[in-house]
């Protein structure tokens, strides 16, 4: 038996993909493990050369996504449903805005929510002024990150809801692919998602296997916080992830993760209230205000004039742009699965609009308290602990009342979201690694997810810190950012072809079938009309039916009608034309107009009557420029009626407005 055709029987595992990633990861592993001064060195250097030539790119990018989101909302494509037209919202408008409002939480508030903003306030770039940390803080957490989530999840749920596609990453791409997204070209999209998301969550889990074994020091729970505490925090964390991502107790994580939340946000009423209270109720308007103020300033900001700002700028705002492009996958499936029925308006300012205001709350109430703090009390010891930023959340709750509480509730969050982060992270990598989304993964899979993380993570940690883990996911994310960049491409073309489509009418011409003559319509319909046929409907049947119509306006009722005829033109065309001294000229005309067909059609069996990869049409044209529309399957005294239609149009608007539309272009044209 083959190894292939054993990953097939005994897991759920598409084998390329899993060959692939697992190849990679090893080789990462093995480096790190047996030589971790090289790999050290090797990591410096690919992170160097990021920072030096795709600094730019990462910017341009993140604010072309927010772009992007704003374009979709403003526009008529904002109104399209993710899932069917007449499908409602699976959750009320407040349960999904409480679930986004959760999303937004995670270990990387917990961790950065006090060292992030006293690290920018010690820094050059932000002169000693508490409102510039903010502003950086609150700007590497809010719309753009939010963005890069929205651009996935907005993918994911509307090729899943409205396609009918698996929930994968490549199915976002069947604009562009088609059928290929089941083949080698769709394994490649997988495999870029996932090793991106794999060290995306090795990341988290480095930032908060450290801040645990901090605070259990902060607590004297422990004596030190060394590496090989860290190595046992991670197993434990891992191993009851994998416990629970194996046992598929769903509603148990639900439950943790709810209870989670409530801790979490009376954590941030601990510290609001515990804290100066008015001034940072005035510091939170003040925040937002500012931030939305400079956000264009700073979505294009990539500190060229300002080199003395530069490592400052790609060691935060670069590594964090990385960061979430690895996060997007996982973030952005979450956000997807719980959307369906949502419009894309409401789906893109839930999104944008809800998680960012509540990370400017988190960073308002836990950052500009520990500048304060800082400022006021503490004589600059909570900036001191800066180089370690894993003390300063544990630090900070030591100058509030109720220090040891306020830390061991602390610490619960730190832990819940480690442990959730981790089991919905073996989810979505067990999602992305399957042939087919369908398939429940084996029990061992979870174990497997978790044992490789913990891995890897103890591995980079060991050979560079931290450091080593945000690097990773620099390199990881560079390529699957151009990945993303597509994927917004290919829901535009998506999109675009979805209005037209849900907004075609019916054809003109069937506005007078009825029901005569029925199968010799049929014949027409299932002939592929070639420019003969068109030449041959000018010839016998708008020619004539002109002639008999201006006739009679021109004996009968004494109108200027001239028939003009362009039968050896590019795109041959009749037209009848009604002068006015005055007013512009009523025009009725049809021209040949001719269209390519798509291969796939052409070689469709059930499609016989496609034979050929362009197709004509007669398509009616007016001097005001209007669209015009298909009329080959009308009759000659059908033509005349909608000649007829058309001039009556034309009467009723010189009445009104087109009397001063028509005069104006008739007095231009004359002059």
């Amino acid at each position: 038996m083959g190894i292939r055709t054993l990953i097939q029987q005994k897991s759920s595992f598409n084998p390329v993909v899993i060959g692939i990633t697992l190849l990679f990861v090893s080789v990462i592993f093995v480096a790190a493990l047996l030589t971790p001064a090289a790999m050290q060195e090797v990591l410096n250097a690919a992170k160097e050369a990021v920072f030096r030539h795709f600094s730019w790119f990462y910017v341009l990018t993140f604010s072309l996504f927010l772009l992007f989101l704003i374009l979709l909302c403003i526009s008529n494509l904002g109104s399209i449903k993710l899932g069917a037209d007449e499908e409602g919202p699976e959750f009320s408008f407040m349960s999904w805005l409480a679930m986004l409002f959760a999303a937004g939480m995670g270990v990387g508030l917990m961790f950065f929510g006090v060292a992030e903003p006293l690290s920018h306030y010690a820094a050059p770039v932000s002169s000693g002024q508490a409102k510039e940390a903010m502003l950086h803080s609150v700007f590497h957490w809010g719309f753009h990150a939010w963005a890069a989530y929205g651009i996935i999840a907005l993918a994911l749920a509307y090729f899943g809801f409205r396609y009918k596609l698996p929930l994968a990453l490549r199915s976002c791409f069947y604009p562009l692919l088609k059928d290929r997204i089941n083949g080698r070209l769709g394994d490649a999209v997988d495999v870029l998602a996932l090793i991106a998301t794999l060290f995306g969550i090795i990341t988290s889990l480095g930032l908060g296997a450290a801040q645990l074994g901090s605070g259990l020091q902060q607590l004297g729970w422990i004596r030190e916080n060394s590496f090989s505490m860290q190595i046992a925090v991670i197993f434990a964390v891992m191993g009851m992830a994998a416990l629970s991502a194996a046992s598929g107790v769903g509603k148990g994580v639900k439950m943790l993760s709810e209870a989670n939340l409530v801790l979490a946000s009376l954590l941030l009423l601990f510290v609001l209230s515990s804290g100066p209270t008015l001034y940072l109720l005035s510091a939170f308007s003040d925040n937002l205000g500012y931030y939305l103020s400079n956000i264009v300033r700073l979505s294009f900001k990539t500190f060229v004039y300002e080199p003395e700002n530069t490592g400052w700028f790609t060691g935060w705002t670069i590594l964090y742009w990385a960061w979430w492009c690895s996060w997007a996958p996982f973030v952005g499936l979450f956000i997807a699965r719980i959307s369906r029925g949502r419009t894309i308006r409401e789906f893109a300012f839930g999104v944008l609009a809800i998680p960012s205001i509540f990370s400017v709350l988190w960073f308002t109430v836990f950052g500009n308290s520990a500048i304060w703090l800082d400022t006021h009390g503490a004589s600059g010891a909570l900036a001191a602990l800066t180089s370690t930023p894993e003390k300063l959340l544990f630090a900070f709750l030591e100058y509030l009342p109720l220090s040891a509480l306020s830390s061991v509730v602390a610490l619960i969050v730190i832990a819940l979201f480690f442990i959730t982060s981790a089991d919905s992270g073996i989810y979505v990598l067990n999602n992305m690694a399957s042939r087919d989304k369908s398939i429940a993964s084996p029990k061992w899979q979870a174990v497997m997810w978790a044992l490789m993380m913990a891995l890897v993570t103890i591995a980079l940690l060991g050979s560079g810190g931290l450091g080593a883990l945000q690097t990773m996911t620099l390199l990881a994310s560079l390529p699957f950012s151009v990945l993303m960049i597509l994927m917004a491409f290919s829901l535009w073309r998506a999109l675009e072809a979805d209005k037209k489509y849900f907004s075609a009418q019916v054809t003109p011409t069937s506005i007078f079938w009825t029901g005569e003559r029925w199968r010799e319509r049929l014949g027409q319909m299932m002939n592929q009309a070639q420019e003969k046929d068109i030449l041959k409907f000018l010839k016998h049947t708008a020619l004539p039916a002109m002639r008999e119509l201006g006739g009679e306006m021109s004996d009968v009722h004494g109108l200027s009608v001239q028939t003009n005829i362009f039968l050896e033109c590019e795109e041959p065309a009749v037209e009848l034309v009604i002068e006015k001294e005055t007013m512009r000229n009523f025009v009725y005309g049809i021209k040949t107009v001719g269209y390519a067909i798509a291969d796939q059609l052409v070689q469709d069996d059930n499609l016989p009557h496609i034979q050929s990869n362009m197709a004509y049409v007669p398509m009616t044209y007016f001097s005001d420029g209007r669209t015009g529309y298909d009329v080959q399957y009308m009759t000659r005294q059908e033509l005349i009626a909608d000649i007829l239609k058309q001039y009556e149009r034309y009467l009723s608007l010189l009445e009104n407005v087109g009397q001063e539309i028509m005069s104006h272009e008739q007095t231009e044209l004359a002059e």
